[in-house]
């Protein structure tokens, strides 16, 4: 179960600065989603909303959650400022509490991580089982602090992959495992610092019931 400040720390997080993040879509994201037909796609932390600007843009009609009014409300912004807020629902939610309903052909978690207590893999096993057949999970995490990164987070424990996979506990006759693998990339950090890193990439695919 999340922790009752969990929305009161966000809140405060992005109440910090104007602008948290850089606003471009993340990399991974766009390695995989960019080849696919666009559908019905659901970011679960979506932030300022980055990526589900970017996912709007190329086709796609999205489902954006986040915990944090700020972030949704300067991701609604954005948005309407580039012509795609029609594109996309933008939802305020404690995950794993509250998860949206429907289905999707497409979710997204990337980097969904935390310093406060969050119950991923419920989160993650939910998402599974919103994916119509054929459809993608999408899992992006952290596979090892940056260069730059605080004691704080170097003192995080970051699952591999394989872990993750393990921890969700999905049919092997209903799911196709297509990616759980680390991968590097060079990357600019605070005050320009370059450095790699490296990201744990998690792409199962939901089968069809004849496949």
């Amino acid at each position: 179960m999340s922790t009752p400040d969990a929305k009161e720390h966000w809140e405060e997080h992005y109440g910090e600065r104007n602008r948290v993040w850089s606003g471009r879509v993340n990399a991974r994201l766009v390695e995989i989603a960019e080849p696919l037909r666009p559908g019905r796609a659901l970011d679960l932390g979506c932030g300022e909303g980055g990526d589900a600007l970017w996912l709007a843009e190329h086709g796609w009609e999205v489902v954006a959650i986040d915990i944090s009014d700020t972030a949704l409300q300067r991701a609604a912004d954005d948005a309407r400022e580039r012509g795609v807020r029609d594109r996309i629902t933008f939802q305020q939610a404690d995950l794993p509490e509250k998860f949206p309903e429907g289905t999707f052909d497409l979710v997204s978690a990337q980097f969904l991580h935390s310093t406060l207590p969050l119950d991923r893999t419920r989160i993650f096993r939910r998402a599974a089982d919103a994916i119509r057949p054929g459809g993608l999970l999408l899992i992006v995490d952290h596979g090892a602090p940056p260069p730059w990164a605080s004691k704080l987070h170097h003192d995080h424990e970051f699952p591999s992959a394989q872990e993750v996979v393990g921890s969700l506990n999905l049919p092997e006759a209903q799911w196709e495992r297509l990616r759980a693998e680390a991968a590097e990339r060079e990357a600019s950090g605070p005050n320009g610092a370059v450095g790699t890193l490296v990201d744990n990439i998690i792409l199962l695919r939901r089968r069809a019931p004849d496949a």
